[in-house]
């Protein structure tokens, strides 16, 4: 592969994957003051796979490949644009906003910036673990009219072309695209890199653009509304039966399984 590429990868500040999620006092959301956030693991996926993509073409020599990274939402998504950039990324795009943006908002807003950037390739994760909605990859696709290979375990680019192994329930499918394209990615593409102390230094330095959401002129307007959160049911123990038919008993009178 000989060429240069202009890579855009989406990330999302997320509540930290270790931390226990509570529901908030009003049933409304997820409590997130005073809660340690992150990137989103499967965006951290897509930015390692970026940076892997760019660092390929720079070690055979065929190619150099530019590594944007964008993220929506308030002051706070700079801390995980800079993480992107601290891992190798070389320059981010803040869409401030304070809306609580639903999939179909993100997907116009990164269209927008699309437009604007001109990338080859697209990747994003394939959910986030906040609402695991699993939609703006693909919805951002066909806002585009563009191909998509989601669920991405394994990714070969060739000029103007990318072939994909992506995970399905019956087991793994190779599909091959052009480019431009918008890829998901999957937990088994790759492992994410830690940002070394020097790296996280230059990233302070490296260029992060602030864009207003109104500026885009892309209508964020809520389509779905939230009408109650609320926590699973606390597990009950186990019971030790002394017999089959013991155990069809319970599992017909107690359980209403059968």
């Amino acid at each position: 592969m000989s060429s240069n590429l202009r890579i855009l990868v989406a990330t999302k500040r997320v509540v930290d994957y270790a931390v226990k999620i509570r529901v908030n006092a009003a049933g409304s959301a997820v409590e997130t003051a005073n809660v340690k956030h992150s990137m989103n693991p499967f965006d951290e996926i897509g930015t390692e796979q970026a940076i892997q993509i760019k660092e390929g073409l720079e070690k055979a020599k065929t190619g150099k490949a530019e590594v944007v990274v964008v993220s929506c939402g308030p002051m706070k998504a700079q801390e995980t644009l800079r993480t992107a950039l601290a891992m190798g990324a070389d320059r981010a795009i803040h869409v401030d906003t304070n809306e609580d943006l639903q999939p179909l908002a993100v997907a116009k807003v990164l269209k927008a910036v699309i437009e604007k950037e001109k990338p080859d390739l697209v990747i994003l994760g394939k959910q986030a673990i906040d609402d695991d909605s699993n939609q703006t990859g693909q919805m951002l696709a066909g806002l585009l009219n563009w191909p998509q290979a989601t669920f991405a375990s394994k990714v070969e680019l060739s000029d103007k072309a990318m072939t994909v192994t992506r995970e399905v329930d019956g087991g793994v499918e190779t599909i091959k695209t052009s480019l431009p394209a918008v890829l998901t990615t999957d937990l088994r593409l790759n492992t994410p890199r830690y940002a070394s102390l020097p790296n996280i230094m230059k990233a302070k330095k490296k260029p992060l653009e602030k864009i207003a959401v109104a500026s885009l002129g892309v209508d964020v307007k809520p389509r779905l509304e939230i009408l109650k959160v609320a926590e699973p049911a606390k597990r009950q123990g186990g019971k030790i039966v002394e017999s089959v038919d013991d155990l069809v008993d319970k599992l017909k009178n107690e359980a209403k399984v059968l």
